[in-house]
């Protein structure tokens, strides 16, 4: 006989069971969101351990804001503003890409009188293409020709509101604010919110790292700096952050480098060139906008680690050094054992600079030994090949570019020379005479009329030109602006011709982004032919020649130019993590290559903040920028160059 069983005994069974299954889910959610939140957590404490208060270190001392040099910052006349209610001290305001109400003050604490700012960029008492800069400028149109709403990202981004602080315009009158009408507010504040974004994934993923990977949420070991917790990013984006007003980021990376930063014991074949650019060129501009030792006292380290790789029989530098060693050498694959051009030929900003705020002329003495080397070689053809051996002091294979391999010893011989005060004519001289050659062998002209600089290998031009020579457009353009010569309307013709190339390769691209080389003939012009010349990696040349021709001409194209960068950058590069470059800029939904470069926080969004900025943020005619966006003040023409005394020889690395 069988028991009697009840009909409920399945039901209760079967409750009890999904019961169970429903408490492990709420269990298994709570405990991920735990583990998320712990991670960020850590995260975060991550960086807070990186950083110290401000009443615990040298920053309370200096005052970041009162000690704002006084053409990045100034405040305006009182009576401009006395009916201005947008100064509430909120720290939002600094998120809307707006500065707070306070005063530049001198280091010793008075209120700076904004000097007047010379009438001319250069020599000429008139202005280039009616650039007056003791005209008032008029107000830019608030409609462009580039429709702001296009393609923008799904996030929405505040539109920023005129801050009750403004940049002064040329000239000692703080009672004629018209030159305020040059600020873009808007597209200004995209670009900060852009930084922001970009910087606050950095800290979160990769904080103290060299570079980000934003689809792989994790730092960027393949960076051209390894493995090793130097803080390229931190180190190459600060200057930026600053210039935009974020304070409390701008403090989180001053306190990291105080903290953290040191290339002692770190055993690491660096190249002497990008460590210059970046690390002691970023070190430099933040000493001249802060006047904070610490800044100093790192360029200083970070220089004397490169020192030994100028013990060569000539005096033109190795490429790699190793810091720990002092073992250095050239690239294997550089035209027989030779050094390049455009890196041994991009030290003397940052050293002859170093040498002044120091007061030792080591470092000066050493590039102005590159200087003569290369003045005193026979140059075929009045051009200069990109490899030259360190020991013999011969030319490698004549491979002549004003892209890749050449580039920026063009920009830092014009460059040294306004750095200078226009006293150094022996660079100017070179510059001169380097670019009417090129001008002559290596500037072309396209069926269609667009102007381009093609490589030349052995006197057979490659009807190539690199991104990286599209910042040569803004380069022709200063030096048109800079002196009043035989040469100066057709600088400037091939200037204006270079940039208006540039952006063709832009918008001849379904990205809106421009390849990393381009080609032309008869059948193709301003468009990459190769599958390895197509890719864009948030590359700044093409912005830089924008900035500097808006800055010369106020054409309203270059900005609208710049706006269209904008544009396509946020629709192609941004990702929820930071921004990427793409693999291929003529797909329509182009790969990401899962790297944020540190130059991207540099350069690429300095000169786009710029381009919207007032001229007065920055003014050509006391900042010159080196090669990596960093701005050095002008001998002469800026107060905050703070040169030392100087002293005998001090260095280590000797």
């Amino acid at each position: 006989m069988c028991p009697k069983t009840s009909k409920t005994t399945p039901l209760l069974l079967i409750g009890g069971i999904g019961f169970v299954i429903v408490l492990v889910g709420i269990t298994g959610i709570t405990l991920i969101n735990n583990i998320n939140l712990s991670n960020i957590i850590r995260l975060n404490e991550k960086v807070a351990s990186d950083s110290v208060s401000a009443s615990d270190n040298q920053i309370k001392e200096l005052n970041y804001v009162n000690n704002h040099p006084k053409n990045i910052y100034l405040k305006l006349n009182d009576t401009l503003h006395a009916d201005d209610d947008h100064s509430d001290g909120d720290d939002d305001d600094v998120a809307n890409g707006q500065q707070r109400d306070e005063a530049a003050q001198e280091p010793g604490g008075g209120v700076m009188e904004p000097p007047k700012v010379s009438a001319v960029i250069g020599s000429d008492p008139k202005s280039y293409e009616g650039r007056n800069l003791n005209q008032n400028q008029t107000t830019v149109p608030a409609s462009s020709a580039v429709d702001s709403s296009a393609s923008a990202p799904s996030a929405a981004i505040p539109a920023a509101t005129p801050p009750s602080v403004l940049p002064l315009g040329w000239g000692k009158d703080m009672s004629n604010a018209s030159s305020a009408g040059l600020i873009d507010y808007e597209k200004r504040a995209r670009v900060v919110q852009m930084m922001e974004h970009a910087w606050r994934n950095y800290k979160l993923y990769a904080w103290g790292k060299n570079e980000l990977r934003p689809l792989s949420q994790r730092p960027h070991s393949g960076s051209i700096f390894g493995s090793y917790d130097l803080g390229a990013t931190i180190v190459d984006g600060l200057d930026t952050l600053y210039i935009m007003g974020l304070e409390n980021e701008y403090r989180e990376g001053r306190d990291w480098i105080e903290r953290k930063f040191t290339l002692d014991n770190i055993s690491a074949e660096l190249s002497v060139f990008e460590t210059n650019i970046r690390f002691v060129g970023g070190m430099l501009t933040l000493y001249a906008f802060t006047g904070d030792p610490l800044y100093k006292e790192k360029a200083q380290h970070v220089a004397d680690k490169l020192l030994p790789a100028f013990q060569t029989p000539t005096g033109i530098p190795y490429a790699l050094v190793n810091t720990k060693s002092g073992v250095a050498k050239n690239y294997g694959w550089a035209s027989g054992g030779s050094s390049i051009l455009s890196e041994f030929g991009t030290l003397h900003l940052e050293f002859a600079y170093l040498s002044d705020i120091t007061g030792n002329p080591l470092y000066r003495e050493r590039v102005q030994t590159i200087r003569q080397v290369l003045k005193e070689i026979e140059k075929p053809k009045g051009l200069y090949p990109n490899f030259l051996n360190p020991k013999t002091g011969k030319w490698g294979q004549l491979h002549m570019s004003l892209g890749a391999l050449g580039d920026s010893y063009y920009e830092y011989l014009l460059k040294a020379w306004l750095q200078s005060g226009q006293t150094d004519e022996e660079a100017r001289e070179m510059y001169d005479e380097a670019m009417v050659a090129i001008m002559d062998k290596m500037v072309r002209t396209s069926p269609n009329g667009l102007t381009y600089v093609s490589d030349l290998k052995f006197d057979r031009l490659e009807h190539k030109m690199d991104h990286l020579a599209c910042f040569s457009g803004g380069l022709f353009a200063l030096g048109a602006a800079t002196r009043q010569n035989e040469h100066r309307d057709k600088y400037m013709e091939v200037g204006k011709g270079i940039t208006n190339t540039c952006h063709e390769s832009y918008i001849r691209a379904p990205t809106q982004l421009g390849p990393e080389a381009f080609r032309f003939s008869d059948a193709v012009e301003a468009r990459a032919l190769r599958s390895q010349e197509k890719y864009y990696i948030l590359r700044p040349e093409t912005f830089e020649s924008y900035f500097v021709l808006w800055r010369l001409t106020h054409d309203q194209k270059y900005r609208d130019w710049g706006w269209e960068a904008v544009l396509a950058l946020e629709k192609h590069c941004r990702t929820p993590h930071g921004y990427c470059g793409l693999r291929n800029v003529y797909q329509q939904e182009p790969q990401k290559d899962d790297v944020q470069q540190s130059f991207f926080l540099a350069e690429t969004l300095k000169y786009l903040y710029l381009l919207f900025s007032d001229d007065s943020v920055l003014p050509l005619d006391e900042w010159v920028f080196n090669t990596e966006a960093h701005p050095l003040p002008i001998k002469g023409a800026n107060q905050y160059y703070r040169q030392a005394p100087v002293t005998l020889p001090v260095s280590n690395a000797s």
